[in-house]
């Protein structure tokens, strides 16, 4: 049985790539390292944006882990311009998995950059496997798993959050972060 922590990083002072973790932020990454600590983690990967890297840091030097950074993890971009109405938006694509904005990416396309790195994460010996992404790109990574993942769910998620998967011959998620 392979087990793979789904993690959505910690509060941060914004959307951009480099966004820092807040106060509350980085007292919430000790928080995540003691809820995980007890996991056998054996292998972290992360999203490359500073949030995500910095949200795992803690765990990763408990365990004295690498995190190793995958673009495919990288959060799902709406659009590349400012819309105020954005959450309609995004409720909008859950619906219609090839909408896309401008300078955007659709759900659909989201799913096909992470599938590959699950399929080669599942492949490998590795056994618990920490993911650290961003709430969109989670809950797609989780519908690849669970076809009830939707909009509803991503508007459910908390920063942090953490879910796991357990993959068997039939793999089932699992909100774990309380």
């Amino acid at each position: 049985m392979k087990s793979i922590l789904v993690v959505r990083h910690c509060k941060a002072s914004g959307q951009e790539r480099n966004a820092v973790l807040t106060k509350e932020g980085l007292q919430q990454s000790h928080d995540l390292k003691n809820f995980l600590m007890n996991k056998p983690v054996d292998r972290i990967i992360s999203s490359p944006f500073t949030r995500a890297v910095d949200s795992i840091e803690p765990l990763a030097k408990f365990k004295d882990l690498p995190i190793e950074t995958d673009d495919r993890l990288a959060e799902r971009i709406l659009s590349s311009k400012d819309h105020p109405e954005w959450l309609k938006l995004l409720e909008h694509s859950f619906y219609d998995f090839e909408a896309v904005l401008e300078g955007g990416e659709s759900n659909r396309k989201a799913m096909e950059r992470v599938r590959p790195l699950l399929k080669e994460i599942i492949a490998t010996p590795y056994q618990c496997i920490v993911l650290v992404t961003h709430g969109n790109l989670m809950t797609l990574l989780l519908k690849l798993f669970d076809e009830r993942m939707g909009f509803s769910e991503w508007k459910a998620l908390s920063n942090p959050d953490v879910y796991e998967v357990t993959v068997q011959e039939e793999s089932s998620i699992q909100r774990i972060w309380k």
